[in-house]
C-alpha cells in the first residue's frame, strides 16, 4: 500500500508559465522525494503600467509517496 501527500506552492519566472513550473518542481525536487506528478491550480502574471507582463507566477499541487 501505498500514501501520497500532496502539497501546494508558488513558483514565478519572467520568461514564461512553462519556466515558473519546471523551476518550481526542480527546487522542490531538492528536498522532496519520490515527487509523482503536479497540477497547476493557478496562474497569475504581473504587469506594467503600460501592460506588458513582467512575471509569470504559478500555483503548484504536488503530489509525492511518502516512504
Amino acid at each position: 500500500m501505498s500514501v501520497a501527500k500532496i502539497i501546494e506552492f508558488s513558483s514565478s519566472s519572467s520568461k514564461g508559465i512553462e519556466d515558473a513550473v519546471q523551476c518550481g518542481l526542480k527546487k522542490v525536487a531538492e528536498t522532496v522525494k519520490n515527487v509523482q506528478g503536479a497540477w497547476v491550480s493557478e496562474t497569475k502574471v504581473v504587469t506594467d503600467t503600460k501592460g506588458n507582463i513582467k512575471e509569470w507566477r504559478v500555483t503548484l499541487r504536488v503530489t509525492f509517496i511518502v516512504e
